[in-house]
């Protein structure tokens, strides 16, 4: 795992202010509208059967050129959003997309100095997220149970800041020994993207904050009723609130003001429940579920494997997997070393 300076300055390179670097990672648009990402090095050419774009017309100048080649094409070329670096990161496991990234941070209120801790990590895509969200002065401990995601989250994460983020511990572990290690009322906020998220909903209970916010998501509606009932059945949180986000955009051309064909539908399911104080009693509702609707002896508390296979998810091969992280880890060493050359 890779580390780097902890100034503030230093922090999210594809955000740097100032002209455009060698070793800059940039997103250039092609005469067709396409996106591709690529690195900026000197003598460079980006080549596409809609033109070729020499790196040399943008190093040094300011971000957001429009480049004009020789047959009268352009080209536009501009340091990545984080929303961009998301999509385009090397993945280990699914990302979380950025409108649930943006749902997360907003309905779980991260703020700047906030403590979260978040499992599993994934490919760091929610671990970029929540560590602009939280700054230097935030503490974010990212949970891993599989190494090898891990280590792919590690250098995707240090990639985007440049080094590693000061706020920001990631470790290898069960996140129920984290929890159970972790200070009684330790955290804000406690971030779960797990198969099983219900199994320690009375460990965030232990960790959380009263008034702090339990968020969990997942990909099915088994696994969102069961982690709902879980929460209302521990007495410490208040009424889960449950929902998915799908996001449409639009064709604006002239009077052809239309929705595109595609959207971005279902991705997962958040469930956010706050943490009560500990002497609470549980809020009741006028109106309560019916038993039937509360799972008891229903086929759900029968199922006994929660794992990718039975919830119809992707299982990463573990070839592509080593692969994946040797090729992401030598890609964030060979952009610190040139950093560490360019600072002399």
């Amino acid at each position: 795992m890779t580390t780097g300076s902890n100034h503030p300055d230093s922090l999210g390179p594809a955000r740097r202010r100032g002209p455009l670097r060698p070793g800059d990672k940039v997103q250039v648009t092609d005469p067709k509208g396409r996106l591709h990402t690529i690195t900026l090095v000197p003598g460079g050419r980006f080549q596409t059967n809609r033109g070729t774009l020499d790196h040399d017309l943008v190093l040094g100048k300011p971000d957001g050129q429009v480049v004009e080649v020789e047959d009268g094409r352009t080209f536009q070329v501009l340091r990545p959003l984080l929303s961009d670096y998301t999509l385009s990161m090397p993945r280990g496991a699914a990302i979380i997309y950025p409108k649930d990234a943006a749902q997360i941070v907003a309905m779980a209120d991260i703020f700047p100095g906030a403590r979260v801790l978040e499992s599993g990590v994934g490919s760091g895509a929610l671990s970029a997220s929540l560590l602009s969200a939280i700054g230097p002065t935030g503490y974010l401990h990212s949970v891993e149970v599989r190494e090898e995601f891990a280590a792919i989250a590690a250098a995707n994460v240090d990639l985007w800041f440049g080094g590693r983020h000061p706020a920001w511990e990631i470790e290898v572990a069960d996140v129920g020994d984290a929890l159970g290690e972790a200070e009684p009322h330790f955290y804000d906020r406690v971030l779960l993207d797990l198969l099983n998220p219900w199994d320690f909903v009375d460990g965030a209970a232990r960790v959380l904050e009263p008034g702090g916010v339990f968020l969990s998501y997942v990909a099915t509606v088994p696994q969102m009723s069961r982690v709902v009932e879980a929460l209302r059945k521990s007495g410490e949180f208040s009424e889960p609130h449950s929902w998915e986000s799908m996001v449409r955009s639009w064709h604006v051309e002239g009077l052809s003001v239309r929705p595109d064909h595609r959207m971005i539908g279902h991705t997962g399911f958040l469930v956010v429940a706050r943490r009560l104080a500990p002497a609470a009693t549980s809020h009741v509702l006028s109106s309560r579920p019916a038993p039937a609707a509360e799972g008891k002896g229903g086929e759900w508390d029968e199922v006994t494997r929660w794992d990718d296979e039975s919830l119809g998810l992707r299982t990463p091969n573990a070839k592509k997997l080593r692969r994946l992280r040797r090729d992401v880890e030598a890609r964030a060493n060979v952009w610190l070393e040139n950093e560490e050359a360019d600072n002399g």
